[in-house]
């Protein structure tokens, strides 16, 4: 299992609000066109699958003190205090070339295969009450999403083992996350309301994307709290196989922070 990818990432790029059924059950309006925002690489965690003997062992009170060599950050979910965390499990796409202004139309669904290098699952974490203060407030939310240990994510799946069905990636993967081995979200990639080559373009008008670059692409519904003790996995299934199968504890993250309004 290979985490080298991680290390390339340059921009960790999220789409929000891609699948209806989410959208409502947070009383979210729906977007016109697809947004993003994006999430910082100390945020990234690992599972316990693989532990190398490089792998580093945090200082004291750290949470996150670079991926080791081989791209792998091995560790549990951090809960900072005071944060309501919801869990979003998710599709992520590995870019393998650069995209700039293309226009609508220039990338077609046939064509995704040939603009990704892979895939991998991934876990948007959020704190959602932060994030909804910040929005009454008019402020900016990227506390909510960026906290260390805020994207659990998987190992790299290649793109040449997605060959069978590389003229329409759209409809090929369901997504499963379970709490405490409690079916919590299951959905299907064919639900996006924005199809992977649809984010793909509209994000290069805005952000260019480079090859590394790595781009969430929405949760289904079913998005929940997780607290510190639970244990949270993640499925990614493909034309019906599993080929992801990560879990990670939820522990109390060290330090000083705490949350208070602002």
């Amino acid at each position: 299992m290979s985490y080298n990818y991680l290390k390339a990432a340059k921009k960790i790029v999220c789409i929000g609000r891609n699948y209806a059924a989410h959208i409502k059950e947070l009383n979210s309006a729906t977007p016109k066109q697809p947004f993003f925002f994006l999430k910082p690489s100390s945020s990234i965690v690992t599972p316990f699958d693989i532990r190398h003997k490089e792998s580093k062992i945090l200082p004291e009170d750290s949470s996150f003190h670079g991926l080791n060599e081989d791209g792998s950050n091995p560790g549990p979910i951090y809960i900072p205090k005071g944060v309501l965390v919801h869990h979003e499990v998710e599709l992520a796409i590995v870019m393998d070339k650069y995209v700039s202004n293309a226009q609508p139309g220039d990338i077609k669904a046939n064509d995704v295969f040939n603009y990704i290098k892979g895939i991998s699952l991934a876990f948007d974490l959020t704190g959602r009450n932060v994030q909804f203060e910040a929005k009454k407030k008019g402020l900016p939310w990227s506390i909510a999403k960026g906290f260390d240990t805020f994207l659990p994510i998987s190992h790299f799946i290649p793109k040449d083992q997605l060959i069978q069905d590389k003229e329409n990636l759209q409809d090929a993967f369901r997504l499963v996350c379970k709490v405490n081995g409690s079916v919590r979200q299951d959905g299907d990639s064919s639900l996006m309301l924005n199809p992977l080559h649809k984010i793909i373009q509209v994000i290069s008008t805005m952000v260019s994307l480079e090859p590394g670059d790595i781009i969430l692409t929405g949760t289904p519904e079913g998005v929940g709290e997780v607290k510190i003790g639970d244990v949270i996995s993640g499925e990614l299934f493909y034309n019906g196989k599993q080929v992801v199968d990560m879990k990670f504890e939820c522990k109390e993250r060290p330090g000083p922070y705490e949350y208070r309004e602002t």
